[in-house]
């Protein structure tokens, strides 16, 4: 049972004084955590990053060191939330073991040498591996003497990095890696002329942010259009050396399968997961099916035209969203939780212009609203850090994915579950659509990853099995989406495997209750994950009785 409004801010408040980790991280495990992450940074040649054989041997070695430290520590006293640190460096330390033995992007992935980025995203760190990462929103606009310092040093490393890059690339094989890997440099290239012209808009955690070269020197703006074209140069040279390429891209399911154990920390294997998404892509269609026949006597569920209209709704909706979140106990009522909300309000898109989520939000923007509690999530980042330093940083590999992406998934249909739809039963309709789509996007990858279909079977696979067809496997949102899970293993099922790994921390959490005798109650578990920090789902086990 859920408990009343008052009830619940006053357990979640409880709750998050008491969850939240205010020992100390033993000294040793933070000063290797810090000498690790100065590793896993790739060696810099002339500014930019250094993938040349010699380097990466480097690299390998001081990686084996830093396992044999980790290894040897001291581990008298720790907390159970101290080993679950370790346990986190340690996989880190796998992926770049795996990412040595096997996935090697710098040899077999031209996107991975896109660097420059506009918005902020919406986990803890970009989606996919990158070579480098520069982040064009973390700049206050009109620039400073310093910064535009810092980011003209910065972007004078792209054209260095891309010359580099055809000689790390000369061997490399992997098809679909090439056929879809300049895309990522035309956005590159456009990211970088709106920046020059001064009408680069990026979303924050704050809301848009405005970016431009008013008052800049020279200098930078030269830097600018020098990386700018570097970039354009090189998507060609992509897209042309493309035509030869023939060898599979994905990693296999043996490797995959390890993957996900060793460094992403999910308890399942190709095969279980294959299982496990199938379900869930059965769950989702009979849902739907089922709330569209509960409603078959309801008026459809129609975009609204008009621009005004629909801006209006959508603040008034996202509101309510607000509103609702705070009253039933899932979120804290905090004046920074409900701006990071407010910063991610829609606005009116046009028909000719909707992909996939456009074509809900234009109906209801509450499905993808929900999903936005990535942006408390991140907030809380920035405005309640975690006691533990290791927990403050995001983790590396794209480790947190099934952690963040499935609690966000998860979300839709617990507030549906909590009753956000009460008045406007057509909008279930719209959650279930949303999962059948990541069901179908996730499957597909895991064929992608076993080399069982190719990025463009994927796509239409993709396309076939996500309702009313408003998934167009020719459209720019799927080809990014099936290239970033080819790319980065685990991310496209993440979404559905997560959301199973929170049912499962809530349905022992629940248990536990039961066992003391005590009722369920949802704001403080909640407040007892938020409180663990953005980690995978296993190593927030110290509060939850095993099986």
């Amino acid at each position: 049972m859920i408990a009343p409004p008052a009830m619940a801010q006053a357990r979640q408040d409880e709750a998050m004084s008491t969850t939240t980790n205010t020992g100390t991280t033993p000294a040793a495990l933070v000063n290797l955590f810090d000498d690790w992450r100065e590793v896993a940074e790739p060696a810099r040649l002339n500014g930019a990053p250094d993938f040349s054989q010699d380097a990466l041997n480097s690299q390998a070695a001081m990686l084996e060191q830093m396992r044999t430290r980790l290894k040897n520590l001291d581990r008298s006293g720790w907390s159970k939330r101290d080993v679950a640190d370790a346990q986190l460096i340690e996989a880190e330390m796998n992926g770049l073991d795996f990412d040595l033995r096997v996935r090697q992007p710098w040899a077999r992935d031209p996107s991975y040498f896109a660097t420059v980025f506009g918005e902020e995203s919406d986990v803890p760190a970009h989606e996919g591996p990158s070579a480098d990462v520069i982040d064009l929103f973390t700049y206050d606009y009109p620039l400073s003497a310093s910064d535009a310092a810092k980011l003209e040093g910065r972007l004078k490393s792209v054209p260095v990095l891309l010359k580099r890059a055809k000689t790390y690339l000369a061997n490399g094989n992997a098809r679909d890696l090439w056929q879809y890997g300049g895309r990522a440099f035309a956005g590159q290239a456009a990211t970088l002329d709106e920046l020059a012209k001064g009408t680069l808009k990026m979303r924050t955690l704050e809301g848009e942010k405005h970016a431009s070269l008013e008052g800049a020197p020279s200098s930078l703006r030269n830097a600018v259009v020098v990386a700018r074209d570097a970039s354009t140069e090189f998507g060609a040279w992509v897209k042309q050396e493309a035509a030869s390429k023939t060898g599979p891209s994905g990693v296999g399911k043996e490797n995959y399968s390890w993957y996900m154990r060793h460094v992403q920390l999910v308890p399942y294997d190709w095969d279980e997961q294959v299982t496990l998404l199938q379900r869930e892509l059965d769950r989702s269609l009979a849902g739907l099916a089922m709330e569209e026949w509960r409603n078959r006597k309801l008026p459809p569920l129609d975009p609204i035209a008009d621009v005004a209209a629909y801006n209006a709704f959508a603040k008034d909706k996202m509101a309510q969203f607000i509103d609702f979140v705070i009253d039933t106990g899932f979120v804290p009522d905090k004046p920074y939780y409900r701006q990071a909300l407010e910063a991610q309000t829609l606005d009116y898109v046009p028909p000719e212009k909707r992909v996939f989520f456009y074509h809900v939000t234009a109906r209801d923007p509450w499905p993808l609203y929900s999903h936005d509690i990535h942006w408390v999530e991140l907030a809380r980042l920035k405005h309640e850090p975690d006691a533990s330093p290791i927990r403050q940083k995001p983790p590396l590999y794209n480790i947190y994915a099934a952690r963040s992406e499935g609690y966000a998934t998860a979300f839709e249909e617990l507030v549906m579950q909590a009753g956000l739809y009460k008045e406007n039963p057509r909008g279930r309709e719209l959650v279930w659509i949303m999962l059948a789509n990541r069901a179908a996007r996730g499957l597909a990858s895991l064929h992608v990853q076993a080399n069982e279909m190719d990025l463009k079977q994927a796509g239409i696979f993709h396309s076939e099995w996500t309702p009313r067809g408003w998934a167009d496997p020719e459209s720019d949102l799927v080809g990014f989406e099936q290239l970033l899970y080819l790319r980065q293993p685990g991310y496209g099922t993440s979404y559905i495997v997560g959301k199973q790994l929170l049912d499962d921390q809530i349905a022992r959490r629940i248990h536990a209750a039961q066992m003391r005798g005590e009722a369920a109650n949802i704001p403080q578990i909640f407040a007892e994950i938020m409180a663990e920090g953005i980690v995978p789902w296993p190593l927030m086990d110290t509060q939850v009785p095993e099986k």
